[in-house]
């Protein structure tokens, strides 16, 4: 179900669900030694993000109609994952540590594509690109933890970093100050994943092949 972007905190931000399966040893394992011996619900949130950016390496040949592959504790168990999973994973443990979280998505605009993936998917905009909606000292900011240290290296764009104070979002421009990533659709936030809402906008947009055809060569995702 959908929520409203206020700075109400519902019982729901902070209890597990059929995808955020936060009670589950993996995910408890991953959000305990990802904390450390942080205190605050900042230096909680900005070890978490990193955690996740960079132990679960961003791979868009995953997408998948199989609603276990979207479970936070699968993903962290495979190590690999899209922005939804990853998403879901960062959100998950969150919950976990005890900070109030959310999903929230937005369909975005990549102009740092690879030409293998814009052959996929026939376009360089991605629908229900996911993110984290977290709160914390009394505001809901947004975290985005898809792509990791080492791929951003790759594209020549500096790895997102969030430290609790504003939002972390996927950079507008690269570091050459070429157009990296534009926002176009606001999609909502939501207490556990749409899952099935996500499937029928990724068949319309790309076709139903997105969800089974994988890449046929090695790109900068896999290199």
């Amino acid at each position: 179900m959908t929520t409203s972007p206020t700075n109400a905190v519902s019982p729901a931000a902070l209890t597990g669900s059929r995808f955020l399966d936060i009670e589950h040893a993996t995910v408890a394992t991953f959000t305990r030694e990802a904390v450390g011996n942080a205190t605050t619900d900042k230096d909680k949130a900005g070890r978490l993000f990193t955690a996740v950016r960079d132990a679960i390496r961003y791979d868009p040949y995953t997408v998948s109609n199989d609603p276990e592959h979207y479970r936070a504790s699968h993903v962290i168990e495979s190590g690999r994952g899209y922005c939804v999973p990853k998403a879901v994973v960062l959100t998950a443990a969150f919950r976990a540590a005890g900070i109030p979280a959310r999903l929230g998505f937005a369909d975005v605009r990549n102009h740092l594509q690879t030409g293998a993936l814009r052959e996929l998917m026939g376009t360089d905009v991605f629908v229900y690109h996911g993110y984290s909606h977290v709160y914390i000292d009394g505001r809901w900011l947004k975290a985005t933890p898809a792509f990791n240290s080492e791929l951003c290296a790759r594209f020549g764009v500096a790895p997102i970093d969030f430290t609790g104070d504003s939002d972390a979002l996927l950079h507008a421009h690269s570091a050459d100050g070429s157009t990296h990533m534009e926002y176009v659709r606001e999609r909502g936030v939501y207490n556990d994943l749409p899952l099935d809402n996500i499937l029928v906008a990724l068949k319309e947009a790309y076709g139903p092949l997105i969800l089974t055809q994988r890449a046929t060569s090695l790109d900068a995702f896999h290199a």
